[in-house]
């Protein structure tokens, strides 16, 4: 699925939560959302996931203006930092609800739900509850849930910020490999430039609910648009001196 942001803004009140933002993310391409918490990151996510109404501007999935669709009718999978799992019901309860509210077939709901969990490898879980995994195994039920429902766009919202460092590492490996092999446009909010730098095609770079720039982990790296770029992107920071510049005649 193609993504087009147009002009997109979002006001409450007088606080700024998004402002004109444009960009384009292109068919199966994988984009990073990386800022500092409050830049508007998240805000323009839950636009495009139909969360938040925007207060100007256009969303187009494949050319079409979809402002006014419900999150329900877009055809998206979210995954958050809360793993938000129905803690009564099992692995496959948790896989098959999207589906039941689809009202998909009993027998398609199994062998998608059981197809998902060997694909995420947890299909030997099947029977558990939320309360007997491990935060890793809990983060792959979420994103199977995500993908259960063959959705043609992927939220992330700062997915792994619970798990611990080796973890996050397996993870973000196994999410960049899942987007990959099945195709699927994603979006990944992240506060994390490792993360983006690591997992993205392209990075929408923001801060103080504006874009700062837009394009490939090398070229951010290696030519900043601006000087926020440059001291945020880098790990350490680049340096900046104060200097003045005179010619001596002669």
């Amino acid at each position: 699925m193609k993504v087009e942001l147009e002009s997109l803004t979002k006001h409450w009140g007088d606080a700024v939560g998004a402002e004109s933002i444009d960009l384009t993310i292109e068919d199966g391409e994988f984009v990073a959302f990386l800022g500092p918490s409050g830049c508007g990151k998240t805000t323009t996510l839950l636009m495009i996931a139909g969360i938040y109404k925007p207060t100007e501007g256009v969303i187009r999935f494949d050319g079409q203006v979809v402002n006014h669709l419900p999150p329900k009718d877009r055809n998206i999978g979210m995954v958050f930092q809360s793993y938000a799992l129905y803690p009564h019901m099992t692995v496959f309860g948790n896989l098959a609800f999207p589906l039941k509210l689809q009202k998909v077939p009993k027998e398609a709901i199994r062998e998608r739900s059981q197809r998902v969990a060997d694909m995420m490898g947890i299909g030997d879980l099947m029977g558990r509850k939320p309360g007997q995994l491990s935060g890793g195994q809990q983060q792959r039920v979420a994103l199977g849930r995500a993908l259960v429902k063959e959705p043609d766009l992927l939220l992330f919202d700062e997915p792994l910020s619970n798990l611990d460092a080796r973890l996050r590492l397996t993870m973000r490996g196994e999410i960049k490999r899942l987007q990959a092999e099945l195709g699927i446009t994603a979006i990944y909010v992240t506060h994390d430039q490792v993360e983006a730098m690591t997992m993205a095609d392209r990075i929408a770079v923001m801060a103080e609910g504006r874009l700062q720039a837009y394009d490939t982990p090398d070229e951010l790296y290696d030519h900043p648009r601006t000087l926020f770029v440059a001291g945020f992107v880098g790990n350490p920071p680049m340096n900046f001196l104060d200097v003045e510049v005179s010619r001596d005649d002669g």
